[in-house]
């Protein structure tokens, strides 16, 4: 199941941690705990940084810190360490602190993790919101280990965002139109216009010690590195648009979202455009000026780059390449949904998620 941090204890005995800097190089820290605070801290890897002896100032500067100092306490100790002028190349004092919250047992990375696949399996569009809620609290909880889920569904729909308002983002006589099921989900972000087969969607359900010292804008071309290497694979080079938009030279293709519960567990939720019918998506979706007004463009339907134009391949194919990576990548068994986790999830729909108080929760 989820691999759950231990608490810190004295000991003699070193502690080792590292972490590869996205585009960047690793670092790596071993550490004693002496009487709850760092000892014998020494930081290496093959990053590059000048002057030479910067690297024991940094050592200095760590030492002695209780074991509990949070990311951003470790980094600022890094920062403050360092002589005037210190340059740092292809590392920072947040990539440091990540290593000693590893070393620490504080913070995990992928290999620390047994992770699940669920494949695409079709369900109601209420159903798959919910379940995003449900496994996220699974996950938090330690019922279930880290999961990516493919999405799949039938019904035309509109997902919008947690803190959308409804009134303002979704056309109703669009709506009526083509007969779109609107729901609302946890996570933020914008609305998603989603026929059958005209989108990828997936969510990752994993604990927040995976993202321990990353900040909120780096979470997320941290989270999706495996999907840019799958995309990457089918001649796609993929890149992220600060702070949540997945793009390529050609346009945009998705975006991401995110939620972190008090439970420890987090979701992180992306969806790709495929085959968008973007004269439908613009009559059911209040897209406006401003939203348009920092993307370069006049019309909606130019934001809609589908994966199907520039890679040629059926989407059960672009799929199942991303499945593929993830697999190799992250070792990540195959699953399923449990009855239980269905159950649960009918039962939030029925509460929540299907209830016009939460769809209207933002009028």
């Amino acid at each position: 199941m989820t691999a759950t941090p231990a608490p810190a204890a004295d000991s003699t005995s070193r502690r080792h941690g590292e972490y590869k800097v996205p585009g960047g190089k690793l670092v790596v820290v071993d550490l004693n705990v002496v009487d709850g605070r760092l000892a014998d801290v020494s930081v290496s890897g093959d990053f590059f940084l000048e002057p030479d002896e910067a690297l024991l100032d940094i050592n200095r500067g760590l030492t002695g810190l209780p074991d509990t100092t949070t990311a951003a306490e470790l980094a600022a100790a890094v920062t403050a360490s360092l002589p005037e002028g210190a340059a740092l190349f292809g590392f920072s004092a947040d990539a440091v602190a990540i290593a000693v919250r590893r070393a620490l047992a504080k913070a995990t990375s992928w290999a620390d993790h047994q992770w699940n696949l669920i494949p695409p399996t079709v369900l109601p569009t209420e159903i798959n919101v919910a379940l995003d809620e449900v496994l996220t609290e699974e996950v938090g909880d330690g019922r279930r280990s880290p999961t990516l889920r493919f999405w799949d569904w039938q019904e035309p729909s509109t997902v919008i965002g947690s803190f959308q308002s409804y009134r303002n983002e979704v056309d109703p006589d669009g709506v009526a139109k083509h007969g779109i099921n609107v729901v609302r989900r946890i996570s933020g972000g914008g609305a998603m216009f989603m026929e059958a087969g005209n989108c990828i969607t997936y969510s990752l359900y994993l604990p927040q010690t995976l993202v321990d010292g990353l900040s909120f804008a780096d979470s997320y071309p941290f989270l999706d590195a495996w999907v840019m290497a799958a995309l990457e694979k089918l001649g796609i080079t993929a890149f992220y648009v600060p702070l949540n938009d997945i793009a390529t030279d050609q346009g945009k293709i998705g975006g991401a979202a995110q939620k972190r519960l008090a439970n420890g567990g987090m979701l992180h939720h992306v969806t790709m455009s495929y085959d968008i019918d973007a004269d439908k998506m613009v009559e059911v979706l209040r897209i406006g000026k401003e939203k348009l007004s920092d993307k370069g463009t006049r019309s909606a339907k130019k934001r809609v780059d589908p994966l199907r134009r520039q890679t040629g391949l059926a989407r059960a194919e672009i799929i199942a390449a991303m499945m593929e990576v993830f697999t190799e990548r992250y070792g990540a068994t195959p699953s399923e949904l449990t009855e239980a986790e269905l159950a649960t999830a009918r039962e939030r729909v029925d509460t929540k998620f299907g209830t016009d108080d939460w769809l209207h929760r933002v009028p």
